[in-house]
């Protein structure tokens, strides 16, 4: 009877329901959104640094692990890396923001390949002049450019000469020696790579590296242990990040709720009246609202959650060279348990104020 009432309320206010449940799963798009892009930025980031195919990833001194750009180290440094015991191949790369979260990287074509092993061209080749640019398929689509396109990069026009699959550290590459001359960054790297003539020596290698003074201050990692930095326990802000739009979901799902129930609340003071003179009590009235309440925050979770796909196809669609996004089906509770405190929250004040009604007065209302 008090479930057949509520579904009821809520269908004859359809224009009323639709936007609450859609004003609460934008909440929970923004929590699954987050969520995912996170992830997705995160394991992309991942897989691109296994494509290198380096078994120890070294970072100057000052240098964040795992940022975009950071402190320099000297190319000759490169040399000393050589004569390391079983490093077997040596290798370095600059890299330069060209504006938000993109960037271009420089490389040595011929050490990086045999590094990494020989880029998968989906289009055009190698480099063929200081101007050439290589770029990933998500690059060339995003920006819908093909080989033999001139594309303005560093205030410097580079021609595309070729396209290939994305996997490989970045997604722009030119010649090292060409992009250190326009930054002004000669002889200078970024971060260095070693290959070892046997991988099971890393850790041996890397014991040694940390202890010679040469390379006091320096970064020096493992695939593995580079790999396990990549979460959102070791991006600077990134779980501050995820709180504030958490809390921000509260704040909006607490106003949406309060704001719809409050408002029923005034429109039902009649229909509260009869619901008490044939014997409802306080806590039967809050159990209606509470109800109808729960109902919406389900309703706003699922239709989040199609959101939320939604934009993850946009996303991975039309943006996936500067933007990476995941499903999270992890994150589905903890949107449903944001959204359901939220709403529950908002329909305190309403609830209560609709139990203390006094019977007589609400049937006189109009």
């Amino acid at each position: 009877m008090i479930n057949r009432l509520v579904i009821e309320n809520l269908k004859h206010r359809k224009l009323r329901t639709t936007l609450s449940a859609l004003s609460i799963g934008f909440q929970v798009t923004m929590i699954l959104a987050v969520a995912g892009l996170s992830r997705g930025m995160l394991q992309d980031s991942m897989n691109r640094a296994k494509g290198v195919g380096a078994d120890i990833w070294i970072k100057p001194p000052g240098a964040s692990a795992i940022s975009l750009s950071g402190a320099s180290m000297p190319q000759s440094v490169l040399k000393y890396f050589r004569q390391v015991p079983h490093v077997r191949l040596a290798t370095g790369t600059a890299v330069q923001p060209i504006g938000g979260i993109s960037t271009i990287t420089g490389i040595d074509y011929d050490e990086f390949v045999a590094m990494s092993g020989p880029f998968r061209f989906l289009e055009g080749g190698p480099f063929q002049s200081d101007d050439d640019v290589i770029i990933d398929q998500y690059y060339a689509e995003q920006q819908k450019l093909r080989t033999g396109d001139r594309v303005r990069i560093l205030n410097h026009e580079w021609r595309v000469c070729g396209v290939v699959e994305p996997g490989k550290l970045a997604r722009l590459f030119v010649r090292l020696r060409r992009l250190q001359e326009l930054t002004g960054s000669e002889g200078k790297l970024n971060q260095a790579f070693l290959k070892l003539d046997d991988p099971r020596r890393t850790q041996e290698v890397v014991q040694y590296l940390k202890s010679q003074p040469e390379l006091a201050g320096y970064s020096i990692y493992s695939i593995e242990e580079f790999l396990s930095l990549f979460s959102m326990n070791n991006v600077p802000g990134l779980k501050a990040f995820i709180y504030v739009i958490i809390g921000l979901s509260l704040i909006i799902g607490f106003l949406v709720v309060g704001l719809t129930m409050y408002t029923t609340v005034l429109e039902r003071t009649r229909e509260i009246g009869i619901l008490k003179a044939l014997g409802a009590g306080p806590m039967d009235i809050v159990g209606i609202l509470v109800r109808e309440t729960v109902m919406l925050a389900i309703a706003g979770w699922v239709a989040g959650i199609l959101l939320s796909v939604g934009a993850h196809w946009l996303i991975n669609t039309h943006v996936r060279a500067n933007l990476q996004s995941e499903i999270a089906p992890d994150w589905w509770p903890i949107a449903l348990a944001v959204s359901l405190a939220a709403s529950l929250l908002g329909a305190l004040y309403p609830g209560l104020r609709a139990a203390r009604q006094d019977a007589i007065e609400a049937l006189s209302y109009e």
